[in-house]
């Protein structure tokens, strides 16, 4: 690469990092067919993404949709009717605390939501035939962002959704263990995705698989007896 070319590159680089950016699941283009989107959906919700995370708007109108995907504004307004609709998007009302008026922001957890329970019921039926026989069948991973709302006693937002997903996905952690690590955090009044992450990371060194195992390392842990 000579020197013209190098430097054009790198000024490139620099200007891509500096237009920010957002981070998307893989699991959220791996399903999204599956969950009935069409690609122009899928690229109407990531340009929601892409507005609220790199360009700091959370509440793009039509127009501004329609522009940036070379949409008719009446086009971008189906295909948001039918989102909602579909419980793939939402509009929260909330106080700005800067200015003190009441605003309001997509809501883009009902596509996670969908398409982290489709992964955990292809999961399941991928896998069924390698497994141990279980005492109950897990319940689906909405119900597991369920109980974490119960207990945090407020919603969840996108990120912690990916939080949760990511323990499910990417790490592999499996829900009985998810839910016993919520059960520590809970006991010792630490309430928060970090910690509970510290813990599954904590039991996965330890090669704590479930959730009897679990239970012993954390009276272990706490001085009791197992």
């Amino acid at each position: 690469m000579n020197n013209e070319i190098w430097k054009a590159y790198s000024h490139g680089m620099a200007a891509a990092v500096q237009e920010g950016g957002v981070y998307v699941s893989a699991m959220l283009l791996r399903t999204y067919r599956q969950l009935g989107l069409s690609d122009t959906e899928a690229m109407l919700l990531l340009q929601i993404m892409v507005y609220m995370d790199a360009d700091r708007n959370d509440f793009p109108t039509p127009a501004e949709l329609a522009e940036r995907m070379g949409l008719t504004v009446k086009e971008v307004g189906q295909l948001l009717g039918r989102l909602m609709k579909e419980d793939f998007l939402t509009i929260d009302e909330y106080v700005d605390n800067s200015t003190g008026r009441q605003s309001e922001r997509y809501n883009w957890t009902g596509w996670l939501l969908k398409a982290t329970s489709l992964t955990a019921e292809l999961k399941r039926e991928t896998k069924k035939a390698d497994r141990q026989p279980a005492k109950q069948q897990q319940a689906p991973a909405s119900d597991l962002f369920s109980v974490f709302e119960q207990e945090f006693g407020r919603l969840l937002s996108p990120i912690e959704c990916e939080t949760i997903s990511g323990w499910l996905d990417h790490d592999r952690y499996t829900e009985e263990i998810i839910r016993f690590a919520l059960k520590e955090a809970v006991f010792a009044g630490k309430l928060s995705l970090r910690y509970i992450d510290r813990i599954l990371i904590e039991w996965s060194r330890n090669r704590v698989t479930n959730a009897d195992e679990a239970r012993a390392h954390a009276q272990k842990f706490r001085g009791g007896r197992g």
